[in-house]
């Protein structure tokens, strides 16, 4: 008889409480719908296959053409619309810009500018203190020339 009373004891100290039953029923009730779901859309799903078959086979070579003509099509204005998208951004970057707004990334632009403008100013520097000393040395090569 004790035995019996420390059993139902431990059974009564694991039994869930009602937020865990409630629980456990709305997911075998979720997981039940579901689950019925899933195999009411395999079976239409296999049944539409079976019933168009033959209409699928009879208008499959008009199917291939139309199917890359729409592709193509969807492919050109897809595309159209994304360099039509980049150019107004560019064009939007640059009057910000211009207008001296400075938009995102005009510091990193502005550096980029100077650091161009100085080493061409270091390369004309260089140009013109040494093509004397290359033009004298073609002279010493060739002396009538």
């Amino acid at each position: 008889m004790a035995d019996r009373h420390t059993f139902l004891r431990k059974l009564q100290d694991h039994a869930p409480n009602s937020t865990q039953l409630i629980g456990l029923l709305t997911f075998l009730v979720s997981g039940s719908i579901l689950l019925l779901l899933t195999g009411l859309t395999v079976t239409a799903t296999a049944l539409g296959l079976i019933v168009f078959a033959p209409l699928i086979l009879l208008t499959s070579p008009i199917w291939l053409p139309v199917a890359t003509f729409l592709f193509v099509c969807t492919a050109a204005f897809l595309t159209v619309c994304g360099f039509g998208v980049a150019m107004v951004a560019a064009f939007s970057w640059m009057y910000r810009y211009f207008s001296g707004m400075n938009p995102p990334g005009s510091d990193r632009f502005d550096y980029a500018r100077s650091r161009i403008f100085d080493t061409a100013s270091h390369v004309k520097d260089y140009a013109s203190q040494y093509g004397g000393y290359l033009h004298s040395k073609a002279k010493d090569a060739a002396p009538g020339a």
